[in-house]
């Protein structure tokens, strides 16, 4: 220790004894320092930060365990999918192949590396809330669906609703098929939705956030495809986008999960204890509501929020059925037979 080093002069008799006996007293502290410096860290990705509810629900996660764990081992968050190059589509993957230990995600993001979970999402399943949170509920579902995760590597833990995706325009809302045609809208680049606005007869276009503000001052962008809370963070009313319409077409659930070769490697007693901060962050994690604060606050910032009517959802669900059909496809008959049932309990 720099602060208690003795200095001798070299080749002074006593200095050779001095090191001896300063190595041995000090190694018991050396290594304690190491010990504590070397905490195991499991790395939880989540695609955004605490600022969303996504984010917010992995901190907690990690609060929770990290307060039950004490100093044997720690999670750290990597937030902005940082351990997916940036990229929340390939979340599912790095999770499985271990660049994260612990992730939580959006199931329709990582649909396009896990088909089956594009189930919490298929068009027009859950419009509304209460069918959100029975979806996101349902055990046998959850099971149906966990099993196919486990087989792939990743072991899921908990599931909680995340809420609606809601179609922001410059123009006018969308309130029939007619108004998609030719309309310009940034999507997630994933190839289920990109294929159902295509199906709507829209020009739908993945890019980032700087592209799309650009293209939105240009006016060669007429709108996006977003959750509310991601418009307020973005201020989508000061580029534009004066409409949001609430049309139920996506709705999503985050899914909390382990890589599969770290939870066979834990102990019982660790594996509970990640699993029951899991479920109590799932519990926690009040999204739905956060959106609704978000769709408030959009109002008060001058945009223009429409609901469309059942009658105006049937007239959408008809004409992307193609597209619709490739989705059920891909996912899975039986799983999308379950959903429903878990959905229809709830009107």
């Amino acid at each position: 220790m720099s602060s208690n080093r003795i200095r001798l002069r070299v080749g002074h008799p006593a200095a050779f004894v001095l090191a001896l006996a300063g190595a041995a007293l000090g190694a018991p502290f050396l290594h304690a320092q190491d010990r504590t410096a070397q905490v195991p860290e499991l790395k939880l990705s989540t695609a955004q930060s605490p600022s969303f509810p996504l984010g917010r629900a992995g901190e907690r996660w990690a609060q929770l365990v990290n307060d039950a764990a004490g100093a044997d081992y720690e999670v750290r968050q990597y937030p902005g999918a940082t351990l997916s190059q940036r990229d929340p589509g390939r979340e599912f993957g790095a999770l499985k192949d271990g660049q994260a230990d612990l992730a939580v995600g959006s199931a329709l993001a990582w649909s396009g590396q896990f088909p089956p979970l594009g189930v919490y999402a298929l068009p027009w399943l859950a419009a509304d809330a209460r069918e959100q949170a029975a979806l996101a509920a349902d055990a046998s579902l959850r099971d149906a669906v966990f099993a196919r995760m486990e087989a792939s590597g990743v072991v899921g833990l908990a599931i909680a609703p995340l809420g609606e995706h809601v179609l922001a325009t410059a123009r006018a809302p969308v309130a029939t098929p007619s108004a998609c045609s030719g309309l310009r809208v940034r999507v997630m680049p994933l190839r289920q939705v990109l294929d159902f606005y295509a199906a709507l007869g829209a020009l739908p276009q993945s890019m980032g956030f700087a592209q799309a503000q650009a293209a939105l001052a240009a006016g060669t962008l007429d709108g996006q495809d977003a959750m509310p809370t991601t418009l307020v963070a973005t201020r989508a009313y000061a580029s534009g986008q004066k409409f949001v319409t609430r049309w139920g077409a996506f709705a999503d659930v985050m899914i909390f999960a382990v890589r599969k070769g770290a939870w066979d490697s834990w102990t019982e007693d660790r594996r509970a204890l990640v699993r029951g901060a899991a479920e109590r962050a799932a519990r926690e994690a009040d999204a739905l509501a956060q959106e609704d604060a978000a769709l408030a606050q959009l109002t008060k910032d001058g945009v223009t929020i429409v609901r469309l009517s059942p009658s105006q959802r049937a007239a959408f669900l008809d004409a992307a059925q193609p597209a619709i059909a490739a989705w059920i496809n891909a996912v899975g008959a039986d799983l999308v037979a379950a959903a429903r049932a878990a959905a229809a309990g709830a009107k």
